[in-house]
């Protein structure tokens, strides 16, 4: 699958267009979770993309504390 047909799934899903990288990132995710899309096909989509600086936000990642860092009473 190329970007140009994953935008075209992408507007014939949702009835409008992507606004960003970003709405084709979420739409491949959820592709590949629904397994509409191969592994071979998510990791180029995902490769394409990356190039175009399509990332999640921040709040989306959990905030971890490294173990060395935690202080335990005792």
């Amino acid at each position: 699958m190329t970007i140009e047909n994953l935008i075209y799934q992408f507007t014939q899903e949702k009835n409008y267009n992507p606004s960003h990288a970003n709405d084709l990132l979420d739409y491949v995710q959820k592709c590949y979770i629904e397994e509409k899309l191969s592994l071979a096909e998510y990791k180029y989509l995902f490769s394409e993309l990356d190039k175009m600086k399509a990332e999640k936000p921040h709040s989306y990642f959990i905030k971890t504390t490294p173990y060395e860092r935690i202080n335990l009473p005792g």
